[in-house]
Order: structure tokens, then C-alpha cells, then sequence
């Protein structure tokens, strides 16, 4: 039996066969082939299975979101298929006797290069097409695995972390748990993790050997143990936690459709964090008022080019749907930072999370950004949607950003396309500035929603990605929940409704202050609004609020 000792990023008891993360291959292998013959039959398989793939894909992708959303995968199958590009891979594994990789690699490189330099814009995104398919055969013909998980059965995935464009492939249905030998309680492995309701450890470092795959074990969230190959005893006392979670579960699955009031009569709102329009059951399943926060990058990260508007409207227009009328926030593109995606085409930055991200792309880059608005304003007209700008420093980003939400309204109106009339437009309060002075931003939104991640990042200076800092990143410092009082206050003499939508707002600990100093609304990840619900509702707020606010203000609180 080995004990490994991590932290834990999301509770729970999971037990399963132990198995590593699969990535692509970096480099391809060029080599003479002697039988011609067999290495185009090589690819030929390789080719038809990735034909295969692409149908699949196709009509997940329809079910989900739409006969647009599944045309990027049908346009894949035909570029898979397409005779020149197959006739420039036969021709040179049988004139060349190149092997397939080399011969998919070469032709991949020159049928890119041949689209980028057309004039056409349609046609020169169609290189970002040729990568994909390519990439997609390279894969099978080495032995990587798609999505990175190749197993019958469910598994406890380890990795030494994910990004973000690699979770967004995860084939959700086989992960029991999540071990990474890196990462923070903030990162997109451990956000995943609490969506999915399932446990995760981070910080394992080089503990997890690969002679461990495998084998079973046994992850605990909450204590952040991972154990190899329990004895008996140990997995007796793992099965019976497992069913106590289980049954304390089910307790909670009593306050469905009960109000999130505290004893005193002060009512907050719980709403969910999302990532994508499957996590919409997720929200209903625990029976979250709306959503505080869908991160609609994540549309983008599973893209291989830009999603268009049709895409976009399909996406949000079915989780708006499948909501039925209740609120639905939908944060704008905020990619950059530890979000990087390669069609963007961004510059190296030494320091990306204060460079080029978020909002600032999209004022930057004002045709990415209009399209994602026409593509939420024309949803609006299926629901209840809030439009919310992340990554806000100053009065002008936003008056900036409203303009162009003004110029998407015009033009729909112009093209006789519905949308509704009463989309709220909020902001994000995630840096230190537009803490400040949020006095000034709240006369401009009809919303703040607190990111506290990056708002902890930025006041303390410290790097949420880096697991190193440990201790240093503290989301309960003085400093970060004071900033938090202070937009509390800032929004509500204005008039306007403030939420949390970081981490922070499913820590227990907190939830009398945030309740103390007039926080409207909770968003949280689904696993988290039963919970939740039931300290709200065993909290009376004129009794704590004093001692919390004299606290939280004192100066004599330790820094």
C-alpha cells in the first residue's frame, strides 16, 4: 500500500483504476518505408477511423447545440476525405517511400500554406481546417489518443496539470477523479472537478510514478490523500465514507425548492458556474436559481478557429432555453493569460496575466468581439440574459464596450433580427483599479459580479497557477475582502445588484460575511448550491453582522 499526500481541490471519494493523461506526440519520425504497399494502407485506416471520429463528433455536436455547431466536424470529414490531399499523401509514400506521418506532416504543412495565402478570407481559414484533420490522422497513426483518455472503464485521471483547452475535450463520462502532480485549489483542473461534482487532488508532485497505472486507488478530496492499492481495512473505511457523502447528499437533496433565506429574513441568490451548455443539468440536477457565470472562452478552446455567430447563438441560445426563464450571466470571450489558444495568434507576452486579455482583446480586436454579442443579443430573445465585460480597469473600457453593444442592437434591428430589450449589461470586478472605484463603474452597469481568483491574484501579487506560493495566496487576507466591502457598498448606493462568481463565494467560512456586508448573489459551482443553501439558512445575520464587519475592519486583524 503507498500513501501519497496532495491537496485537496474538490471532496469526495473516488476509486478506480489509476491512468496518465495521453498527449499527442511533438515530434514525428521521418523514415524510408520499404513496403509502399502496406504504409498507404496505414494511412488509409488511419484516415477512415478519423472519418469515423468526425461523424461521431458531428452528431454530439447537433444534439447539443445545433446543425451549426455540428458543420465544423462535417467540414472536417470532407477536408479528411478530400482526393488532392489524398492524392499528395499516396504519392509520396509510394514515389517518395516517405512514412505516413511524414507524408500527412508535409502535406498538412503545404495545403496550409496554400490556403493562408489565398485572397479569400473563407478560404484562409479553411489552413486552421487542414491543421486539425491532419493533426487528428497524425494522432491515430502514433498512437495519441484523442481527448486524451483511451479506457473502457471510468478512470482517476493523472496529469501533471491540464489547460484549459485540454479539459474542454475530456471525455467527461470516464473520470471518476483527478490527480495533478501541479496546479492550484483556482485552476481549471480543480474548477472542472467541482463542476463535475467529483473529487480532485492537486499538488502531488512527483509522487505518482507511471509503473502506478493501472492500479487502483482511492482518492480523497477532502483530506487530499491518494492511496495505492489500499489494504483492506483502509478501502472498507473509503467505501464507508463514500456512503455516508452519499447519504449527506440526500439529506440535501431535502432543501430543493427551498428558499435561500437566513433565519432573520435576509435572502441571497445561489447561482452556478458553468463552462459549457452540458453543465446546464448539472445547474437544474442541484437546483441552482440561474447562472452567475458562463465562461464562454470555453466555446472557443474547443474550437479550431474562430466560432461563428451562428455557432455562438446555437450555444447560448440552448443554455438560455434549457434554463427556462432564469437568469443566465454569460461572462464575454476572456481568453489570454493561462488561457491561450492558438488561432488567436497572440504575441508571447513576459507577463500574460497583466497583458493582452479579456476585455482588452476584445476593444483591440473589435470584429472577435461584435460577433460574440451578435450572437448573444440574438439569443436574448430566448431567455433572460445578463451580458457581463471581465478583466475592467476603467470607466472608458466600459463605456467603449456599451458602444459596441449599442452599434450589435442597431444592426439586428436593421436586419429585422429579434432580441430583447432588457439584456443588463455588468461588469466583472477582478483588479484591485476597479475595486477602487467601483463608485464610478457603478453608475455605467446595472451588475458587479467579483471574479475572486483574479481579484485575490492581482491584491496580493501572487500568482494563482503557481502551487509554490501555498500559503501565500489567501483568499481570506483582510486586504482582498475588504476591496469586497467596498464594491458591496459602491454598488448598492448606486442602485445596482452585486454577486461573486470566484471561488470564494462556496467557502463556508465566508458566508456569514458575505451575507454581513450585503452580497445579493452567491455563483457557485452546482455540487455547491445544497450546501451552501443550508448555512445560508442556519445563519442569522443581526447577530454575526457586528462582530463580522468589526472584524473584518479592525486593525488589529493579523495581515
Amino acid at each position: 500500500m503507498i500513501l501519497i499526500q496532495g491537496k485537496g481541490a474538490s471532496t469526495g471519494v473516488a476509486i478506480g483504476p489509476l491512468y496518465f493523461y495521453q498527449r499527442a506526440k511533438a515530434t514525428i519520425d521521418r523514415y524510408e518505408v520499404a513496403d509502399t504497399d502496406a504504409e498507404w494502407q496505414r494511412f488509409k485506416d488511419a484516415q477512415q477511423k478519423a472519418i469515423d471520429q468526425l461523424g461521431e463528433l458531428a452528431e454530439k455536436a447537433r444534439a447539443e447545440a445545433g446543425d451549426e455547431a455540428a458543420l465544423l466536424f462535417e467540414t472536417h470529414q470532407m477536408m479528411a476525405e478530400d482526393l488532392d490531399f489524398e492524392e499528395t499523401i499516396q504519392g509520396l509514400i509510394t514515389e517518395n517511400k516517405l512514412n505516413a506521418e511524414a507524408a500527412v506532416t508535409d502535406t498538412a504543412a503545404q495545403f496550409a500554406e496554400m490556403f493562408a495565402a489565398m485572397d479569400d478570407s473563407y478560404m484562409q481559414a479553411r489552413a486552421a481546417d487542414v491543421k486539425d484533420v491532419s493533426g487528428r490522422i497524425l494522432a491515430i497513426l502514433t498512437g495519441a489518443v484523442q481527448g486524451g483518455i483511451d479506457s473502457p472503464v471510468p478512470v482517476i485521471l493523472a496529469a501533471d496539470d491540464l489547460a484549459p483547452s485540454e479539459t474542454v475535450q475530456l471525455d467527461k463520462s470516464k473520470i471518476l477523479g483527478f490527480v495533478t502532480e501541479g496546479g492550484s485549489g483556482s485552476s481549471h483542473t480543480a474548477i472542472l472537478a467541482r463542476t463535475m461534482g467529483i473529487p480532485a487532488i492537486i499538488g502531488v508532485g512527483d509522487q505518482l510514478k507511471k509503473e502506478y497505472v493501472g492500479r487502483e486507488v482511492i482518492v480523497d478530496g477532502a483530506t487530499g490523500v491518494v492511496t495505492v492499492d489500499a489494504d483492506a481495512d483502509i478501502k472498507v473505511r473509503m467505501l464507508k465514507k463514500q456512503e455516508e457523502i452519499k447519504k449527506r447528499q440526500e439529506l440535501l437533496n431535502q432543501l430543493k425548492g427551498k428558499e435561500n433565506v437566513t433565519k432573520d429574513g435576509q435572502k441571497v441568490r445561489v447561482f452556478c458556474n458553468i463552462g459549457n451548455p452540458e453543465d446546464v443539468s448539472k445547474v437544474l440536477e442541484n437546483d441552482g436559481g440561474g447562472i452567475g457565470l458562463f465562461r464562454s472562452e470555453f466555446l472557443y478552446l474547443g474550437c479550431d478557429d474562430y466560432p461563428t455567430e451562428d455557432y455562438q447563438f446555437e450555444a447560448y441560445k440552448k443554455v438560455l432555453s434549457d434554463m427556462g426563464g432564469k437568469e443566465v450571466v454569460i461572462r464575454t470571450l476572456d481568453i489570454g493569460a493561462d488561457k491561450q489558444i492558438e488561432y488567436f495568434n497572440l504575441p508571447k507576452e513576459e507577463n500574460p496575466a497583466l497583458g493582452n486579455r479579456a476585455l482588452r482583446i476584445c476593444l483591440n480586436r473589435p470584429e472577435i468581439f461584435k460577433t460574440q454579442l451578435r450572437a448573444l443579443y440574438r439569443a436574448s430573445a430566448y431567455g433572460k440574459l445578463c451580458i457581463m465585460f471581465p478583466m475592467v480597469t476603467s470607466v472608458w473600457e466600459v463605456r467603449e464596450a456599451k458602444k459596441v453593444c449599442e452599434q450589435v442592437k442597431k444592426e439586428l434591428t436593421k436586419e429585422g433580427l429579434p432580441f430583447a430589450d432588457d439584456v443588463q449589461v455588468g461588469i466583472m470586478i477582478e483588479t484591485p483599479a476597479a475595486a477602487v472605484i467601483s463608485d464610478r463603474l457603478a453608475r455605467e452597469v446595472d451588475f458587479f459580479s467579483c471574479g475572486t481568483n483574479d481579484l485575490t491574484q492581482y491584491t496580493l501579487a501572487c500568482d494563482r497557477q503557481n502551487n509554490d506560493l501555498g500559503r501565500f495566496f489567501d483568499p481570506h487576507h483582510p486586504a482582498v475582502l475588504r476591496l469586497l466591502k467596498m464594491v458591496a457598498d459602491n454598488a448598492h448606493k448606486n442602485g445596482i445588484w452585486v454577486g461573486i462568481c470566484g471561488e470564494l463565494g462556496a467557502d463556508l467560512a465566508l458566508t456569514e460575511t458575505f451575507l454581513s456586508i450585503g452580497i445579493d448573489e452567491l455563483s457557485v459551482s452546482p455540487r455547491s448550491v445544497l450546501p451552501l443553501r443550508q448555512k445560508i439558512r442556519e445563519t442569522t445575520v443581526s447577530v454575526v453582522r457586528e462582530k463580522v464587519l468589526r472584524d473584518l475592519m479592525s486593525d488589529e486583524t493579523s495581515l
